[in-house]
């Protein structure tokens, strides 16, 4: 990688809606096309941000129907996403969200390693076992979807040196970095603990 990607994405619909708890929080929900990937991603934009007059929010969210919609005790993922719906609600920015379930190995495997999980393995060690890397994700549609919208300098939601890695690899330049909090509840101490120690995300666990 390290090398600036001429996107060919293109803004495919815009739409407005509300959303959050109570879904009282206006935001705009963009489609894409020439992705590179081909997945369904898409970009929520809070409060019609001025994106050429402003360094906007923005949370690179990967899917996790286990978490964000039936918020799942394995992670912190939808907790995650509704701090970071709520930050923005209130500030503006730029939610992507990422088709990219279980890391990158899809939702009938990630279930497959949840059943790794409950017999003793952390979650890195549980997709080892199941012939995957630790992390398959790509964040260059990320990157070509922000090109798309003209944006080429972010504030970054995450605790994942990974994804500030990659996000700079492909173009785009960041201001700063925002942390997410510790969103410790039962169930999911194992899995924040393998992703402070195993894949370096910068969270401060009791």
């Amino acid at each position: 990688m390290n090398r600036e990607l001429q996107s060919m994405a293109k803004i495919r619909a815009r739409v407005p809606f509300k959303v959050g708890v109570g879904s009282k929080i206006p935001a705009e929900i963009l489609s894409f096309e020439g992705l590179n990937s081909n997945n369904e991603h898409v970009a929520i934009i809070f409060k019609c941000v001025d994106l050429k007059q402003k360094t906007p929010l923005v949370r690179m969210h990967s899917e996790c129907l286990t978490g964000d919609v039936f918020y799942s005790s394995r992670c912190d993922c939808g907790e995650q996403l509704e701090e970071t719906i709520q930050k923005m609600g209130e500030q503006g920015g730029i939610l992507l969200y990422l088709r990219q379930e279980g890391r990158g190995i899809g939702l009938y495997n990630k279930l497959d390693a949840y059943k790794l999980q409950s017999k003793g393995m952390d979650t890195y060690q549980a997709n080892n076992h199941l012939g995957f890397a630790d992390d398959l994700r790509s964040f260059e549609d990320a990157a070509d979807m922000l090109k798309a919208l003209g944006v080429k300098k972010i504030c970054l939601i995450t605790n994942n040196p990974k994804k500030i890695k990659e996000i700079q690899e492909y173009g785009i330049e960041l201001e700063d970095v925002v942390g997410t909090k510790v969103h410790l509840k039962d169930g999911n101490k194992t899995y924040l603990r393998a992703k402070v120690y195993h894949g370096q995300h910068k969270l401060t666990l009791e």
